[in-house]
């Protein structure tokens, strides 16, 4: 194993541990601000894809990046609107989505998140350091199951289906523009984080998803957290359903490997599952490795 991949491997196996802040910025995106309808549109730079909301009565974003690509996404939301946003809402508690709260602070009235997210956000900074611990900003609105806001002409809504790709993920939807941020429940064709030391269960995932796509209308448009070069990170119901067919794969491969006596290492030595060489993200740091081994300790643990 070489060093790149010794450290990424030893970074993420760390439980309850925030990810490493530098380690799985949006590889595949130059800075852009562009609205996909009705006033939401995306904000890629570095980290996970922010959201955002623009109209004459309300401000509204979703997730914060970092502070120096937060403080950049802000210059731009100023460009458009004189507004104080309204509301800033985390998808999850993962620094690529988070670390950016401290810019938006004093420009947003309120960050909304579910309650499992600030607990998580500040367990994950005491892992890194006192100094890591005083930058948080958590949310100071919070929620167990759902939330929901008239903002201006626009509905938001904030949907927790359980955990899966950590236990406090959201997905935020706008309903008239009928456009639904997923954080990152949808690495879009790419091999995800998870993170069961923050609660993360993938047998859940599969369900959270379809679930998700389910209840939505099926021409919404999604916002992924992250996503493949190939195929960016504006999704369908069709891409979404394909997330969940994958993590579904990953436990029906992990567990056939368990069955037939294979170790740890010898199912997590596959270089592809079959049908989903597609997740083979140019450029990520993610691997399959990880993602079945996680699986391993999940269908293994009692």
């Amino acid at each position: 194993m070489d060093r790149r991949k010794f450290l990424l491997n030893t970074a993420l196996a760390s439980a309850g541990t925030m990810l490493p802040l530098n380690a799985f910025s949006n590889l595949f995106f130059r800075r852009d601000f562009s609205t996909i309808r009705r006033n939401v549109g995306v904000y890629t730079e570095r980290g996970g894809t922010i959201g955002w909301l623009i109209n004459d009565n309300a401000l509204v974003a979703v997730d914060s990046q970092f502070p120096n690509s937060a403080a950049n996404c802000i210059a731009r939301l100023k460009e458009r609107t004189t507004r104080k946003m309204d509301y800033l809402i985390n998808t999850h508690h993962h620094g690529d989505h988070t670390a950016g709260n401290s810019e938006f602070k004093d420009y947003t009235e309120h960050i909304v998140a579910h309650e499992n997210v600030p607990g998580y956000q500040m367990k994950a900074a005491e892992n890194r350091g006192q100094e890591a611990v005083d930058a948080q900003v958590t949310a100071d609105m919070t929620f167990a199951e759902k939330w929901s806001q008239d903002v201006g002409d626009e509905t938001v809504h904030a949907t927790h289906y359980g955990p899966a790709h950590t236990g406090g993920d959201s997905v935020i939807y706008f309903e008239k523009a009928n456009i639904a941020h997923m954080g990152d429940l949808v690495f879009n064709r790419a091999y995800p984080y998870i993170d069961p030391g923050a609660g993360a269960i993938i047998e859940n995932w599969v369900k959270v998803l379809r679930t998700a796509a389910d209840e939505l209308p099926s021409d919404a448009i999604y916002i992924c957290g992250h996503g493949n070069a190939n195929y960016g990170i504006q999704a369908s119901k069709g891409d979404v359903l394909r997330k969940a067919d994958f993590l579904e794969e990953l436990l029906a491969f992990t567990q056939k490997g368990i069955d037939a006596g294979q170790s740890k290492e010898e199912i997590a030595s596959t270089p592809v599952l079959k049908g989903f060489e597609d997740f083979q993200a140019p450029g990520w740091g993610l691997t399959l490795e990880f993602s079945i081994n996680t699986a391993y300790d999940e269908l293994t643990t009692s």
